[in-house]
């Protein structure tokens, strides 16, 4: 893969890429680290996720090009410190050697996770990044899944997760996967979530007329 590149999937279509159920409508905000943040777990959600129609939207805690760790590029068009939740049915969090520096300790974007939790939209997060979910508060009490390194473990124990070693781990509106080869898995559990989630989140409201 060559740097300056973008990381896309072209796999065949399944019977379960037939079965789902259209997302027009939907907005999701996938959040990256600014680098290090692992290739197939930003372009395969998100290949899957557009398929079924939902409009997703790149953002993190800093703009400009992100370095994947295999060499793709990605550039977020939103700051975390000015996403509004109410403008999104779903937030993921994208794994990578870059998460625990700079999403894991991250305010803005725990802000983010708990209040899409709360407003009753689908979170979710992808191998080192399901230690963001778990510091958030948003797996308490709640089987998930991460990828396993002491830190990323106690970190969910911290958080009250109940941790459990499999690809993907759905728990109602939660959504956590274990690493890149569960990555096109963890986007068609997206799918499913948010096709069961009902009505799209708003559009934002227009700003008032000056008089």
């Amino acid at each position: 893969m060559k740097s300056g590149t973008f990381f896309r999937y072209h796999g065949a279509d399944t019977p379960e890429d037939n079965a789902m159920a259209t997302l027009s409508g939907k907005k999701v905000l996938m959040v990256i680290a600014p680098e290090q943040f692992r290739d197939e777990e930003l372009a395969e959600p998100k290949a899957v996720l557009e398929k079924a129609g939902a409009a997703v939207t790149l953002a993190s805690s800093r703009k400009g090009t992100a370095q994947g760790m295999l060499g793709a590029t990605a550039t977020p068009t939103l700051l975390l410190q000015d996403a509004r939740p109410r403008d999104y049915d779903a937030i993921v969090v994208v794994g990578g050697m870059g998460s625990p520096e700079h999403l894991w300790p991250d305010s803005n974007l725990h802000r983010l996770l708990t209040t899409v939790r709360d407003q009753g939209g689908v979170v979710g997060g992808i191998c080192l990044s399901g230690a963001a979910l778990a510091r958030a508060g948003v797996l308490k009490g709640l089987e998930a899944t991460v990828y396993s390194t002491p830190e990323s473990l106690d970190e969910m124990k911290k958080g009250g997760a109940k941790y459990v070693k499999k690809d993907v781990v759905t728990t109602g509106k939660v959504i956590t996967a274990e690493g890149p080869h569960a990555a096109r898995k963890f986007g068609e559990a997206l799918v499913a979530a948010l096709a069961a989630s009902g009505a799209p989140a708003p559009a934002p409201a227009p700003a008032p007329a000056k008089k």
